[in-house]
């Protein structure tokens, strides 16, 4: 097996129980449990040597994801046989995968060449939780399986949506017509009035801005009522979608057999 073999099975998504690959995914693993440790503990008021540990530890992470990267980009031929090695990696680059890796180890350098973190510094720095999607994930297919579910159903989710953000914009308007002279402050608009949509229809109610005219409490009550059934759909939606994904894999893991919807149970036997 050539070298590059060698580290095609180690680094790459494979099938086989290849210990090197195993033992490299636990310690990527690792590495990312203890690079996001510090990006949450970092925040904290620490000593100045506790905080140096943690920039020699982050110094040693962006070395460790920078080889890495270089690595499945060396390997990317191995992936993509009919093209020649330059078309292979040029188009490995620009898969989801390595683009979030990307994202992640621009994000660490960032913060290690900046000792001052400003707020986009602050956004950056969050996109290196994006390395905790890289755990195990040529094991897990739970990502993809969630992705096919989107897709299917991405119109009726996209209507669903729709349909709710269109309640929400009526519960604004006619807030505001009920409550602007009792409470000119808070609904002085149709705008003002849509945080309070928001909030209401989607079941989290923070109470900070509340109708006090009688027409007001009516139309809160008929809303929260109604948000109850609203919210229930999306949620069906994909919950429908995942039924169906996993009656899928299941007829396609045991062959073309006829399975009850309800039980599994094949229906031929």
């Amino acid at each position: 097996m050539s070298i590059k073999r060698r580290v095609y099975k180690t680094i790459q998504p494979h099938k086989t129980d290849d210990i090197p690959s195993i033992i490299f995914d636990w310690f990527i693993a690792f590495v990312i449990a203890v690079n996001i440790c510090i990006l949450v503990f970092g925040t904290l008021n620490l000593p100045q040597r506790i905080l140096f540990v943690f920039y020699i530890i982050e110094v040693s992470t962006a070395i460790i994801f920078t080889v890495e990267y270089l690595l499945r980009l060396w390997t990317a031929d191995i992936i993509y046989r009919n093209k020649n090695p330059f078309r292979a990696r040029l188009r490995y680059i620009f898969t989801f995968v390595m683009i979030m890796d990307l994202i992640a180890i621009i994000a660490l350098y960032l913060h290690l060449a900046f000792s001052v973190d400003t707020y986009i510094l602050s956004i950056f720095r969050l996109f290196r939780l994006i390395w905790f999607f890289k755990i195990k994930r040529q094991y897990i297919k739970v990502f993809s399986s969630i992705i096919d579910v989107f897709k299917k159903k991405a119109l009726l989710l996209l209507f669903s949506l729709t349909s709710i953000f269109t309640i929400m914009v009526i519960a604004s308007v006619l807030m505001y017509h009920a409550e602007k002279q009792a409470q000119p402050e808070i609904f002085g608009n149709a705008v003002s009035g849509l945080w309070w949509a928001v909030i209401t229809i989607s079941t989290v109610g923070y109470g900070e801005i509340y109708p006090v005219t009688v027409l007001g409490k009516v139309l809160g009550a008929f809303f929260s009522i109604m948000s109850m059934g609203l919210i229930a759909v999306p949620t069906g939606i994909m919950s429908s979608g995942f039924v169906e994904k996993a009656r899928e894999e299941r007829i396609q893991a045991k062959g073309n057999k006829s399975f009850c919807p309800y039980c599994g149970k094949n229906i031929e036997e």
